[in-house]
């Protein structure tokens, strides 16, 4: 695997000599200061409004959504597995949305803040707001520090075992931004702290120590090497720049064995929900009775629009 990413660092570093010249002349000007958030490839304009919500990557909301539906996740089995009331998900689900939202924007905040002087020296990230100099170090700590104390106030009304689940979490986010530099596994870092959340939602719903259950441990499991998936191909954009700063992933850990070592993670996470379910009793009615009307009408939506265009074109 060693000599995989020797040679995946040669080629590339080679492959971006010869291109860098040209890759900058191509490469467009971001049209908005949030824009360059993304290193030029988002926009949204009533982002514009508020300079420190760039650390949030509010626009899109991929990122707020990356750590809330762990939580509800976490909720939904506790409520399928415990046969707990719909109110009860409802009420404890807009502890976690709130909750999730506060954290998130701590979590990247803080991200960008450890990793501004690597950002600086990614193509890809370079124009974020702390590198850029839109935003001082000072202020986005303080910021950060400001969400993290928001989202503690949303632990306040759900179970003692929902705030220690959540200080799991914390620990490994706040160590998240230094896993780059100490190792190849950091997106198995990044899910355990993204994940863990399943853990806090079904704590939240009255569950005690969930992580103790075998079903709710396996979907957190299943969920970890999902982002594992997800998160390796995210950084393959950068793995150029990575080989040359320095920092370490899943991504240039696989080299050119990344698509057969996904494919493996992806049979073993089906592997784990399918553990999950069985462990926990349910899921079976779902794929016994309520799998056909569902197949029935994606097949029906299917046969119709195939009709249709054979009657267009033959028209």
């Amino acid at each position: 695997m060693s000599q995989t990413i020797s040679t995946t660092k040669t080629a590339l570093l080679a492959r971006g000599n010869n291109d860098s010249a040209s890759n900058k002349e191509k490469q467009p000007l971001p049209k908005s200061q949030l824009s360059q958030q993304y290193g030029g490839h988002h926009a949204g304009g009533w982002v514009d409004l508020f300079p420190t919500s760039w650390l949030s990557r509010l626009s899109p909301p991929t990122a707020f959504f990356m750590v809330f539906a762990p939580h509800l996740f976490g909720a939904i089995h506790a409520a399928a597995t415990h046969h707990l009331p719909l109110s009860s998900v409802a009420r404890v689900g807009s502890y976690l949305l709130s909750g999730s939202f506060f954290f998130s924007n701590a979590a990247h905040a803080w991200n960008d803040l450890v990793d501004a002087p690597i950002d600086a020296q990614i193509a890809r990230t370079k124009t974020r707001p702390i590198p850029r100099g839109a935003i001082s170090p000072k202020a986005a700590f303080l910021f950060t520090c400001v969400q993290a104390a928001c989202a503690a106030v949303f632990l306040l009304p759900l179970p003692w075992d929902a705030t220690l689940a959540a200080v799991a979490t914390i620990v490994g986010t706040t160590y998240y931004p230094f896993a780059k530099r100490h190792t190849h596994f950091a997106q198995f870092v990044l899910g355990l702290c993204l994940k863990w959340g399943v853990m806090v939602g079904s704590a939240g719903m009255g569950v005690p120590a969930p992580w103790r259950d075998p079903s709710t441990a396996t979907l957190v499991a299943a969920s970890v090497v999902w982002m594992v998936i997800f998160d390796t191909i995210y950084a393959d954009q950068d793995l150029a720049d990575d080989l040359r700063v320095g920092v370490k992933s899943t991504a240039v850990l696989f080299g050119s064995w990344a698509r057969p070592i996904l494919f493996g993670l992806y049979l073993t996470m089906s592997a784990l929900l399918v553990a999950s379910g069985y462990w926990g009793g349910i899921c079976w009615t779902w794929f016994s009775r309520g799998f056909w009307p569902t197949g029935a009408a994606i097949a029906a939506g299917l046969l119709v629009e195939y009709g249709w265009q054979q009657m267009v074109g033959l028209a």
